[in-house]
């Protein structure tokens, strides 16, 4: 009797084979010629190996690695073959645009619940933050975030706007455990402490962000947002 868990369906949403992600980068082709165990020509690097393997670059690094995160297996920078980082400020309004949405979510579950931010009484105006409402909103946004970006890289404000978030090593759409991290990072500070000013920090890093223009959020997940049109 075996002990294996079953293979997850084929329609399972957060079961993709990289093999089929349309946007992993693929390895560079071959170059052809030459001998058929690749040794270089005489006076190239790894000439004198009989087997053509070229020696590693300065520092002792993989052939293809040697950016920040540890990534880029097929070129020293993660970002070749990829499409254009995408523009702060498209950013920005793409997170509007999401967070309008789940607002009116939230919204009307906290009032089809009684559940509201402030409870007003005639005489004494007292203003209390409701945790019920609070952990609402974040599952809310975390499921909304994670399930969308596992699937396509894309939340509905970033399809509108031709955004979408990759994997900073390889491009593929990142896989449960990215997308959550990114989403925690987030959304938990959001929820329970300091909305405004870390929605600012978080999505405003992308501003000041060199090289690849990411949000605090992206580098927790190692991700960063592309253009796709």
């Amino acid at each position: 009797m075996t002990t294996e868990p079953p293979p997850p369906p084929d329609d399972d949403p957060f079961h993709k084979p990289p093999d089929e992600d349309p946007f992993r980068k693929q390895p560079p082709p071959e170059q052809g010629g030459g001998s058929p165990y690749g040794t270089p020509p005489s006076g190239a690097p790894g000439a004198g190996s009989p087997y053509g393997a070229a020696p590693p670059p300065p520092g002792g690094g993989a052939p293809y690695g040697g950016d920040p995160y540890g990534g880029g297996p097929y070129n020293n920078d993660p970002l070749a073959g990829m499409p254009p980082l995408a523009d702060s400020g498209k950013r920005v309004l793409a997170r509007i645009i999401d967070m309008v949405l789940v607002v009116i979510v939230v919204w009307l579950l906290t009032w089809g619940f009684g559940v509201n931010e402030y409870d007003v009484d005639t005489d004494k105006i007292q203003y209390g933050k409701s945790f019920g409402q609070s952990l609402i909103a974040l599952l809310l946004y975390v499921g909304y975030d994670t399930f969308l970006t596992t699937r396509s890289g894309q939340t509905l404000g970033k399809k509108w706007l031709h955004l979408r978030v990759a994997n900073l090593d390889n491009g593929s759409t990142p896989s449960v455990q990215t997308s959550l991290v990114r989403a925690l990072v987030l959304w938990v500070p959001f929820a329970f402490c300091c909305a405004c000013v870390w929605t600012a920090i978080a999505g405003g890093w992308s501003f000041f962000d060199k090289p690849y223009k990411q949000g605090l959020h992206d580098k927790a997940a190692k991700t960063v947002v592309v253009s796709t049109g």
